[in-house]
């Protein structure tokens, strides 16, 4: 993580994380299944979301 105070700073961070991982690529090994990734997602959003009720402005 890092502050950037500039779109030319972040891409230079950037460009040098890749310039150092490829000096030694490994492949990304995923540690759960999709399942689990999109059940996750589910109840995170479930607590993040309104009821639809409360979404909608009383007229």
């Amino acid at each position: 993580r890092g502050v950037h105070t500039s779109v030319k700073a972040l891409e230079d961070d950037i460009t040098a994380w890749i310039d150092t991982w490829n000096e030694n690529p490994r492949p990304f090994t995923w540690t759960k299944t999709a399942d689990e990734i999109l059940n996750s997602l589910a109840a995170y959003l479930t607590k993040v979301t309104p009821p639809a009720n409360q979404n909608q402005e009383e007229t």
